[in-house]
């Protein structure tokens, strides 16, 4: 009796005891445990923290660099010409007219240059700089027909910073550029863009019907106030003068090209004018698919003689119908092509062999190009 009770009582004890030794060893576990995963906690927390923290960083650093354009930040870039930039103002029938313009040096000669339609008709001209002081200018030399003006500032040598000017040859359509200029007289505005276009063809009211050829189109965008100010390359050097925008457009600006400043800029400031522009003495309109299914052409591109001018260098040489297809041998698929062409390669005093298509043949005509008359 005695015997088996102490052995159920023992085992009893030794059940209780195993059963306290895993619940003990249970709340050990479970504290381990539970330390061990608030330390885990903890530490997740603070990897967290450090990169939320180093993404604040990140994003910071991200803000700091401006666009980098050939290798130079804008930001570099227009605190380099910035001062070169002037506002341009005159005085019109019932107001102020506005606009940009930049300094140049010419062999010796620091002028400024801007559009024809900015100082066309203003009194009391007058040229502001970056640092706020305006002088009395007045033109010096102007061509409407390219929309050119040069202008001469009473002003202090120290007052001008010229910028650089390169051919506009070396742009290719998807190229960077910067305007800079005077936007609704905000002074020292900088847009960005690209190059969308090359070689287009625009008139003004100040080239009375004749195209300015050699375009540069832009996405830039370019506002009332922007004429005359520069069309820079990422590197800085001027490409081109702004212009002209079309109206209720978005992206849609356009620039003369630098080329035409450079053949023009010698006898703006000698002469006072620019009379370099052949006159072929015709006017007409593209070739189309359309177009020729209404006359029964075959050909579908060129440029459909309209008119020829009486007395005029095509007289007795064109004749109304013509399509023009080459000129020199060079394809013409459109009137921006001719229009450049006569204006990049051509002077008046040249002749030139024009291809046209004439009923089903296809026949060449010399042509003497003449001037364009005076404005």
């Amino acid at each position: 009796m005695t015997s088996k009770g102490f052995t159920k009582e023992s085992a009893a004890l030794l059940i209780l005891l195993f059963m306290v030794g895993l619940f003990v060893g249970g709340l050990a576990v479970f504290y381990f445990a539970n330390t061990r995963i608030s330390n885990l906690n903890g530490q997740i927390t603070n990897l967290q923290s450090q990169i939320s923290d180093l993404k604040g960083f990140q994003n910071a650093t991200y803000q700091n660099i401006t666009i980098l354009q050939n290798g130079t930040s804008l930001t570099s870039l227009y605190d380099g010409v910035r001062d070169s930039i002037v506002l341009i103002e005159g005085d019109i029938s019932g107001g102020t007219q506005q606009g940009s313009g930049f300094v140049y040096n010419f062999n010796g000669t620091t002028v400024v240059l801007t559009n024809y339609h900015v100082v066309q008709g203003t009194t009391d001209l007058s040229v502001t700089f970056s640092d706020g002081r305006g002088y009395s200018a007045k033109v010096l030399g102007k061509d409407p027909y390219s929309d050119l003006a040069v202008v001469s500032v009473n002003a202090p040598a120290s007052e001008f910073k010229p910028l650089n000017i390169i051919s506009s040859s070396t742009l290719a359509v998807g190229d960077s550029v910067i305007a800079i200029g005077n936007p609704y007289g905000l002074v020292g505005s900088l847009t960005t863009g690209v190059v969308s276009a090359l070689g287009r063809t625009i008139t003004e009211n100040t080239t009375e019907g004749y195209a300015i050829a050699n375009i540069i189109q832009t996405s830039a965008p370019i506002n009332p106030g922007n004429s005359g100010g520069p069309l820079l390359n990422a590197a800085g050097n001027v490409v081109g003068i702004t212009t002209a925008i079309v109206s209720n457009s978005q992206g849609l600006g356009f620039a003369i090209p630098s080329d035409t400043i450079l053949k023009e800029i010698d006898a703006l400031i000698t002469t006072g004018s620019y009379s370099g522009h052949s006159y072929l003495g015709v006017t007409g309109e593209d070739m189309s698919y359309s177009l020729a299914q209404q006359s029964g052409s075959s050909v579908t591109y060129g440029w459909k003689v309209v008119s020829v001018v009486s007395g005029g260098p095509s007289d007795g040489k064109l004749r109304v119908g013509d399509i023009i297809v080459a000129l020199n041998n060079q394809t013409i698929t459109n009137g921006d092509d001719l229009a450049s062409y006569l204006e990049e390669y051509t002077l008046p005093g040249n002749t030139i062999v024009i291809t046209v298509v004439r009923g089903s043949a296809q026949v060449e005509v010399s042509v003497v190009l003449g001037s364009r008359p005076p404005p």
